[in-house]
C-alpha cells in the first residue's frame, strides 16, 4: 500500500474510532485535542540521526476520545537527496489493565520529496505495555512493519524503557532497543536524558544516543530540545 493510500485509510480510521468512542461513551467523556512544536539540536530516532546531524523543527497535532487516540507528526530531514520532510500518522487504543497500561496502534511514516524507487515510506504496528511504581514508571514495546524503510522489508524493533522523577519538574529517562532487519545487519541502540519542565507548557530535554553501529550517523551523540505543548 502507498502511503498516499495508508494516510487516507489511517486518517478515516482515526475519525471513525473517534467518533465511535465519542457517540457511546458516556455524558462525561469528551475529546481532547493539542498540539506541539519542538526545536531539536538533531533528530534522532533509533539511535541514527535523521537529519545529518542538524537542527530540525517538529511539530505534531494529537486528538484522544476515552481510550481512542490519533495524531499527525512532522519533522524535517536530510537524507543527503532531495527528502525534507517526515510526516507521520498514528491512531490506537490505549487502556489500564490490571494495574498495567497497555498501548496498541498503527504507525504510517511517510517522506515527502524523496527519489523514486527509494521505498522510504512504511507502517508499522506497535504493542507497548508499562507500569507506574510510585515516581517511576517501567515499560515495554514491540514495533511490526512488513515492509521496513528502504532496502529493508520485514522488521521488529523491541524496546525496555524507563523513566523517574526524583524532584519536582525533572525526570530521568532512559531506553534500551533491538532492531531485527532482514537485509541490513540488526543492531542495538541506546538512550538516556534529562528532562525539566519549565512551565505548564514548555519543557528542555538534554539526551545522550548510542548504537553498537560504528558510522558518522550512528555513532555517540548528544542532543537539546525544547518543546512547547499546547
Amino acid at each position: 500500500m502507498s502511503f498516499t493510500n495508508l494516510r487516507a485509510a489511517t486518517a478515516a480510521a482515526a475519525v471513525a474510532a473517534l467518533i465511535g468512542a465519542a457517540s457511546s461513551a458516556s455524558a462525561q467523556t469528551t475529546v481532547d485535542a493539542g498540539i506541539n512544536v519542538s526545536v531539536v539540536s538533531d533528530y534522532v530516532f533509533r539511535g541514527f540521526s535523521q537529519t545529518n546531524e542538524e537542527t530540525a523543527l517538529q511539530a505534531g497535532f494529537d486528538m484522544s476520545a476515552g481510550s481512542f487516540y490519533a495524531g499527525v507528526w512532522t519533522s524535517q530531514v536530510d537524507f543527503g537527496d532531495d527528502t525534507d520532510w517526515e510526516t507521520d500518522l498514528y491512531m490506537g487504543y490505549r487502556s489500564d489493565v490490571a494495574g498495567f497500561t497497555v498501548d496498541a496502534g498503527l504507525i504510517g511514516y511517510g517522506y515527502f520529496g524523496a527519489p523514486a524507487g527509494a521505498d522510504y515510506d512504511y507502517a508499522e504496528a506497535k504493542l507497548a505495555v508499562s507500569r507506574a511504581v510510585g515516581p517511576a514508571s517501567v515499560g515495554v514495546a514491540a514495533y511490526y512493519s512488513p515492509d521496513f524503510f528502504g532496502v529493508d522489508d520485514e522488521a521488529t524493533y523491541y524496546e525496555v524503557n524507563g523513566a523517574v522523577t526524583p524532584f519536582e519538574r525533572l525526570s530521568l529517562s532512559g531506553a534500551y532497543g533491538k532492531q531485527q532487519l532482514d537485509v541490513s545487519d540488526d543492531y542495538t541502540t541506546w538512550n538516556v536524558g534529562l528532562t525539566y519542565t519549565l512551565y505548564e507548557h514548555a519543557g528542555i530535554d538534554f539526551r545522550y544516543h548510542d548504537t553498537d553501529v560504528d558510522g558518522p550517523l550512528s555513532d555517540e551523540r548528544y542532543v537539546a530540545s525544547l518543546k512547547v505543548v499546547y
